[in-house]
């Protein structure tokens, strides 16, 4: 499976190191190449991930071929353990008796672009598929991942000739309409767009006038009658002249209060007003794209159209047998499901690198009209998909929000191009649509509301607060979901804006997020939720209700292939009358050795109280993995609501050992409620944070444990625990922790020995209760200045800093045991 960020690997070819920019895969058995060493072992002919071919009659063979050097599978023979093979061919076919387990029930089988293969899953739902389910699968429910079967796409990567969707490549656009005729519209375009701000500046420069004029009105009314009532009060009673310059400085002061009172007041209405004109001149805009981008379709599809009578547009007029190649449509189909998902498209990004850098490129340049920008864009690509990836990639690369506007900016200039995101009055949909529509591609608006920045599960959409807006273009077949805004993840953001005078784009990162570009509509509906219900693009739409009540995920739960391990799980969990609640999340077989988990709680309705009667709430939660399920079991220490926030990253035990911060990113949030509180919860011990039991042991030094493979231990009042350690190990160290008990004073009561490539802690309990076992140890011949942020650096222990933590146990000690 696709991972951004991995780590560095060697080139298979020439042992050197791969670096990202520079990096070819993961392919077979997560093989890397450099682009350069990307060649045919056999003639060096240079190949992409679209023309490589895998050696598929010897497993140890991991170099890739050409299609002519590939090598080719001789005539075979049958023998006798091929007899079974031979009776299952010559099987006559049934439609009875299917497997639906395994092969997924017969709509999916015979309707479907795939015939995927389905395994059950903890929960029981067959959610890891070889090919995402189809749309319309009624049984499909929501809150149970299966992230559209990215865990295995490299499996299907290596074995598979073509993709499920087979796109037809067509000439560029500069074949069939001049650039010039393009540029001639535009230009006509542009008048209009001209007129219509010198409209929305007349129209607020009037408004602006209207409030001066109003406020002057009132200001001098005001004034007047303070000055009536003034001169009133020193003539109506003879006044000392003390008294006298008390009334005049009296008079002065309303004076001032009256001019602040009205600025304030001009400030407030015009600022509200100016909102109105915004959200009209808004409208007016998304108007005139509307109607200008279907003028600018119908121009390219009458000399498409033109075009095809006289020659073919088809680049490959035999790209699959027996295949016609598809027309795009003139007009823009109505909104329905996709056939085929995201993954069936195209399994890594590193498949878009070409267009991806001609994007990067354009960024850096300014263009003056929208027909030089799309030409450059779109000037070599060949199909729908590659339009509208390009120009995703541009708006994301431009990062408009961190621009900077002269403030004589006129339509001509490079820079007039964006005017409207300058003025407000257009957004990164609005000129995604217009920029497909200069490449042909029909594309819509879609507005709804979205679990967006300040949102918490359990929240209810009753007002404009979580409005959002994006995008679905017309590509590959279908309508597919692009949300150029949250694609867009720069190093650099809006409020870190390169100064003036700084070298270009120096300090920007071309980061991107990858999952909101053709996102498959189950995975969307999770953040995005459309006011018109075809635009769902789900074959059983859901309600607002329901939508509120999904679990709120992020990109990367999909990206890391998760899914919940348990059925039911909504935005909000209740715990029992004990103040316990579990969310439990499987992960990929693939992604179980490199991916960390750690956790946040607070209380819901703020953000600062993070402790209860002086103990940390992250005391009261107790992380596990045990297998692919990484478990967080809550014990609320009083009623109330919660907010548990779970974080993710992919890295090596390598990257873990070196002791440097690591960056994790939420994967979900849940809203943790408990409406009653009948066991009084303690904390669990002080011991160092993160995960509770050996598998960090075993993932990081590869220490097996022998006795107790679960993190919560019932024990006597002793206890010996074995490990064996898979490569050298030295140095051990084990510290006992129990809540109103000092460290030091349990020291003397644990100790370990090591024989041969076993070690064992032996424990000793001074009374029965919990305690916290933390296990300490390093590598032979590693340096001895690691230390990690799990271990506990409140501890008095200086040695334990030279080392790094291992695992840590959770043990009741109890007589009865």
């Amino acid at each position: 499976m696709y991972r951004p960020n991995f780590y560095e690997s060697t080139c298979l070819r020439c042992s050197e190191t791969v670096y990202q920019v520079d990096r070819v895969g993961p392919l077979k058995d997560f093989t890397f190449f450099h682009s350069g060493c990307f060649k045919c072992v056999h003639c060096g002919t240079k190949l992409t991930l679209k023309t490589y071919f895998n050696n598929q009659h010897k497993q140890d063979d991991k170099e890739v071929y050409c299609s002519s050097h590939v090598p080719k599978s001789g005539p075979g023979h049958l023998d006798q353990t091929s007899v079974g093979i031979r009776q299952a061919l010559n099987a006559p076919r049934t439609n009875k008796f299917v497997n639906e387990q395994i092969r997924g029930t017969r709509s999916e089988i015979d309707g479907g672009p795939l015939g995927g293969s389905r395994q059950s899953t903890p929960n029981g739902y067959g959610g890891r598929e070889v090919s995402s389910p189809s749309q319309n699968d009624s049984d499909y429910k929501y809150g149970r991942f299966d992230a559209s079967a990215l865990h295995i796409a490299h499996a299907l990567k290596q074995t598979e000739i073509q993709k499920a969707y087979n796109k037809a490549r067509e000439k560029p656009i500069d074949f069939y309409l001049a650039r010039e005729e393009q540029a001639h519209l535009e230009m006509k375009h542009r008048k209009e767009e001209d007129d219509l701000y010198r409209k929305f500046a007349s129209k607020r420069a009037e408004e602006d006038r209207k409030i001066q004029d109003e406020f002057q009105d009132e200001w001098e009314r005001e004034l007047q009658r303070l000055t009536h009532k003034f001169e009133k009060e020193l003539a109506t009673s003879r006044r000392s002249r003390d008294e006298a310059n008390i009334l005049t400085l009296r008079h002065e002061q309303q004076k001032e209060d009256l001019e602040k009172n009205m600025t304030l007041r001009r400030s407030k209405k015009k600022e509200s007003i100016t909102r109105k004109m915004l959200e009209h001149e808004r409208y007016e805009t998304a108007a005139l794209v509307d109607r200008q981008s279907s003028e600018m379709l119908e121009l390219i599809s009458a000399r498409r159209s033109e075009y095809m009578q006289s020659e073919s547009i088809f680049l490959d007029d035999e790209f699959s047998e027996g295949a016609v190649p598809v027309e795009y449509p003139l007009n823009a189909p109505i909104p329905a499901p996709p056939a085929v998902s995201k993954f069936q498209i195209y399994t890594d990004p590193i498949e878009f690198e070409d267009v991806d850098r001609i994007a990067i490129s354009v960024a850096q340049e300014d263009q003056k009209t929208f027909t030089d920008l799309v030409r450059q864009l779109v000037g070599r690509c060949t199909t729908d998909i590659e339009k509208a990836r390009t120009i995703f990639r541009w708006i994301t690369v431009k990062n408009l929000n961190a621009m900077h506007f002269d403030d004589d900016l006129r339509g001509d200039t490079p820079m007039g191009l964006l005017r409207g995101i300058k003025y407000g009055t257009e957004s990164y949909h609005v000129l995604f649509k217009r920029l497909c529509s200069y490449a042909g591609l029909h594309c819509v608006v879609i507005k709804g509301y979205s679990k967006s920045a300040g949102y918490q599960p359990g929240v209810k959409f009753q007002d404009s607060r979580f409005r959002n807006s994006w995008n679905a273009v017309y590509v590959a077949g279908a309508w597919r979901f692009v949300q150029c805004n949250w694609g867009a993840r720069h190093l650099v953001n809006a409020k870190e804006a390169p100064k003036q005078g700084r070298g270009k784009n120096d300090s920007l990162r071309y980061e991107y997020d990858d999952h909101y570009f053709l996102t498959d509509p189950r995975e969307f509906i999770y953040e995005f939720y459309p006011l018109q219900e075809e635009w769902q693009l789900l074959k059983r739409p859901i309600t607002l209700r329901e939508f509120e009540n999904l679990p709120f995920v992020r990109s990367l739960f999909f990206r890391y292939g998760l899914h919940f391990a348990d059925e039911g799980y909504g935005a909000v969990v209740f715990t029992d009358d004990t103040g316990a609640a579990t969310v439990r999340i499987a992960m990929p077989t693939d992604m179980q050795s490199c991916l960390i988990f750690h956790y946040n709680l607070k209380f819901y309705d703020s953000d600062e109280e993070l402790s209860y009667d002086g103990v940390s709430l992250k005391r009261f939660v107790m992380q596990s993995v045990i297998g692919n399920i990484v478990a967080f079991r809550v014990h609320a220490p009083c009623s109330g609501a919660f907010l548990l926030d779970i974080f993710a990253n992919a890295v090596t035990p390598q990257e873990y050992l070196t002791g440097e911060p690591m960056k994790f990113k939420s994967v979900c949030k849940f809203k943790i409620c408990c409406e009653e509180l009948q066991t009084v919860m303690v904390p669990l011990p002080d011991c160092a944070s993160g995960e509770w039991g050996p598998t960090k042991a075993t993932r990081l030094f590869g220490l097996i444990p022998i006795t107790h493979q679960d993190p919560l231990i019932f024990a006597g009042r002793s206890l010996d625990l074995q490990f064996r350690m898979s490569r050298p190990l030295t140095d051990f160290m084990a510290t006992l922790h129990k809540n109103g008990i000092e460290e030091k004073k349990l020291a003397k009561y644990v100790t370990h020995s090591t024989l041969d490539d076993i070690v064992t802690f032996i424990i000793n309990f001074p009374e029965e209760g919990q305690y916290g076992l933390d296990i300490y140890t390093r590598e032979l011949g590693a340096p001895q200045h690691h230390h990690h942020n799990n271990n506990n650096s409140s501890s008095s222990s200086g040695e334990k800093h030279l080392l790094t933590h291992c695992c840590k146990y959770l043990i009741n000690s109890s007589k009865r045991n």
